[in-house]
């Protein structure tokens, strides 16, 4: 799906530029499937399940794709809507808004870094539109190579089938960027207004083993830095707020604390009401409408937990629009 502009205030030269908003993926159907078809082009890649390929494909092919996609199947019916998945339709409402906030010198194209529409096909499209500069931004705020390096990956892929290659801004993070933080707060404050403000705020990240950071991977202090930001922005004390890792996979170590066991601890040291937020995660998806939203309710509930509120994913909102068109208007102009 493709958007173009119709209002602006930006105006640089007469060349088109490419906007290409990547986010993670989603099955096409809420079907077994759907489902071992996702899953496996997911953790195939080698930047998600760091092991030589034989093993990797044994691991993947043989054991979690047989075993899962049933379960992945359920939970995603659980959160599917009558027009498709969260995700992707947040994440093209958003590259509506974007487009809108751009101007007609900017394509601006939706794609998934795994299922449809892929990031290859979207390249080949602005090509055809005879687009030789692209701004790309992987919707993870906090660089990991298994989300935006593994979304260059595909990037450089795309563009080895291509004997002309564009020029590529590649965003690589933007966990820093004052207007994200302020999107976050902001919503969180506007949270506050129709929902009583809980004892606690709860900040929760997607993990990855702990081995990344110890190989290098800066995305455990990026999401520290982020959520003391965001604390700083809504003037919380120490006490107020507390960082977790959510969605592990395996029996090896991840990046702690973790979300389920802090949500399990949480009421026996006295906290009985919590907000809780993804601020890794640009749209809702399974890990924050299911995980979130559903099942790690259930755990602070049954530890004796009173009240539990989600605060839902920036989506399509006007300020996480603007933020995509300001980090675009940055590069441009600064390139």
């Amino acid at each position: 799906m493709k958007y173009f502009g119709q209002e602006s205030d930006f105006s640089n030269s007469n060349e088109r530029i490419g906007v290409l908003l990547c986010n993670l993926g989603t099955p096409e159907r809420p079907v077994c499937p759907g489902l071992r078809k996702y899953l496996a082009e997911f953790l195939m890649d080698p930047r998600v399940i760091e092991l030589p390929k034989l093993l990797r494909a044994i691991l993947v092919r043989g054991i979690i794709v047989n075993f899962r996609s049933h379960k992945s199947a359920a939970t995603y019916r659980e959160i599917w809507t009558e027009e498709g998945s969260p995700l992707l339709l947040n994440s093209q409402r958003l590259g509506e808004k974007v487009a809108l906030k751009l101007g007609d010198q900017f394509q601006v194209e939706v794609a998934m870094r795994y299922g449809k529409p892929s990031i290859e096909s979207k390249v080949k499209a602005l090509h055809e539109e005879g687009v030789r500069k692209i701004v790309a931004i992987p919707m993870y705020p906090q660089y990991s190579g298994s989300t935006n390096g593994s979304t260059f990956d595909a990037l450089s892929k795309a563009f080895s089938k291509q004997r002309w290659v564009p020029n590529l801004d590649f965003i690589s993070d933007y966990y820093q960027h004052d207007g994200y933080v302020q999107a976050i707060g902001d919503s969180i404050k506007a949270h506050w207004k129709t929902h009583t403000k809980k004892q606690k705020l709860v900040m929760s990240f997607h993990g990855v083993p702990k081995k990344f950071t110890q190989r290098g991977d800066p995305y455990e202090w990026q999401c520290k830095e982020t959520a003391k930001r965001i604390a700083d922005y809504l003037q919380l004390n120490d006490n107020e707020w507390v960082l977790v890792f959510q969605s592990r996979l395996g029996a090896e170590e991840w990046l702690q604390p973790y979300c389920d066991k802090t949500l399990q601890a949480l009421p026996s040291e006295g906290v009985k009401s919590v907000d809780i937020i993804c601020p890794g995660f640009s749209a809702d998806c399974l890990e924050t409408l299911e995980e979130i939203e559903g099942e790690n309710k259930q755990y602070f509930l049954d530890a004796g937990g009173e009240e539990y509120s989600y605060i839902p994913c920036l989506n399509d909102s006007d300020d996480h629009a603007s933020l995509m068109s300001a980090i675009v208007k940055n590069r441009i102009n600064h390139a």
